[in-house]
């Protein structure tokens, strides 16, 4: 395991967990929630923006950033941390799921994937070892371990080649880590929508030994109960003493549910993406900005939200910067969003340590579910 990586478990509520990870650029409190930053940015925030709406830790793309501007850039020019003006923890995805979901003429074999770039048509290969190289390169405080994300839908013996070639590729990509002070790498927990194949995979991971563990493969169009049920039979058979990450989650019931079956890290684009296409998350559920019913709303989009958004601007202009196409707007909304999932995090963790966590989570549904307040 990696020196000075550490996982502590702080409190727990059935089997929602309180804890506290440390890695090389600082600490964050878990459960929390990674904003998305695929190209060494969060778009529409600056990274000082981003930190002050309470995010302790950021996702960046393997894939997207080894297609430009190049690992090997970003490593000569100090790494990703000085590259982007983020000093705090920073996880990598493997390029795994890009590979399926955006790259052109996918070949795949036992040592990695070739394919063509989805921007100008260029040829690549993936592997274990070159997916490790880039993330060191990155300088990733959290790398993942390379992948196949399998698509959904899947038969049972698709699903169990795929797992089984990414637990190979897991074991090498163990092998191909470089340990560092403060650096951490993380197993994927594939198998579909199938808990025998999640719990072989799971397994596999832990005789290989990594310092956290995700699961991937879910958030693909297999829907909230189905993922809750792969959750159901898989994160039992995870480390207790290790963080575990739910890729690409997501909604915040999604995330409230994950947390209740003993979930530490998400990430999505959902905040970002929907702050740049007029949508804005409060606490009584979403808010469409291009509506006209919101043409003349003083109100903040959240009178509960303390975030720069809510407290200076009113809806009535955020709708104006949004049918004007003001740049502002996508800015101004991602923020909220983004303070919106931080608040949300926090409220988890306050519960756990309460044992307060099921009343908690039924409050905030019932709110979601009374919907938006219309302006009289």
């Amino acid at each position: 395991m990696s020196d000075d990586f550490s996982f502590s478990l702080l409190a727990r509520d059935g089997a929602a967990r309180r804890g506290r990870m440390t890695t090389a650029h600082g600490t964050v409190d878990t459960p929390a929630f990674m904003p998305v930053g695929t190209a060494a940015t969060v778009k529409a925030m600056r990274p000082e923006e981003v930190a002050a709406t309470g995010a302790r830790i950021i996702l960046a793309n393997t894939y997207h950033l080894m297609l430009r501007p190049g690992a090997e850039r970003v490593g000569e020019l100090g790494g990703l941390h000085r590259f982007m003006n983020w000093r705090r923890p920073i996880l990598t995805d493997s390029g795994g799921f890009q590979v399926m979901s955006l790259a052109k003429l996918r070949e795949i074999d036992e040592k990695g994937v070739v394919f063509r770039s989805h921007l100008d048509g260029s040829r690549f290969e993936l592997s274990p070892e070159r997916s490790m190289a880039i993330q060191e390169l990155l300088g990733s405080d959290i790398t993942m371990a390379f992948d196949e994300c399998t698509p959904f839908p899947a038969e049972e013996d698709a699903a169990r080649a795929s797992m089984e070639l990414s637990m190979r590729w897991a074991e090498r990509s163990k092998s191909a880590f470089r340990p560092r002070c403060g650096h951490a790498l993380f197993g994927i927990v594939q198998g579909s929508i199938y808990p025998e194949l999640r719990l072989r995979s799971a397994a596999a991971l832990r005789a290989v030994g990594f310092d956290g563990y995700a699961v991937g493969g879910l958030a693909v169009g297999e829907g909230q109960e189905r993922m809750f049920a792969v959750l159901d039979a898989t994160v039992p058979a995870l480390p207790e003493d290790r963080p575990r990450y739910l890729m690409g989650v997501g909604k915040p019931d999604d995330i409230v549910g994950a947390v209740r079956r003993g979930i530490d890290l998400f990430d999505c684009v959902l905040p970002t993406r929907s702050g740049r296409t007029a949508q804005g998350f409060t606490r009584r559920g979403t808010v469409n900005l291009r509506n006209a019913r919101h043409a003349g709303d003083p109100r903040p989009l959240d009178a509960e939200c303390g975030c720069g958004t809510c407290t200076q601007y009113s809806r009535a202009y955020l709708h104006h910067l949004v049918r004007a196409e003001e740049i502002l707007g996508p800015m101004l909304l991602t923020a909220h969003n983004l303070r919106y999932y931080a608040d949300l995090m926090a409220e988890l963790r306050a519960a756990i340590e309460t044992g307060q966590f099921d009343a908690v989570a039924a409050h905030l549904a019932a709110r979601q579910e009374e919907g938006d307040i219309p302006p009289l």
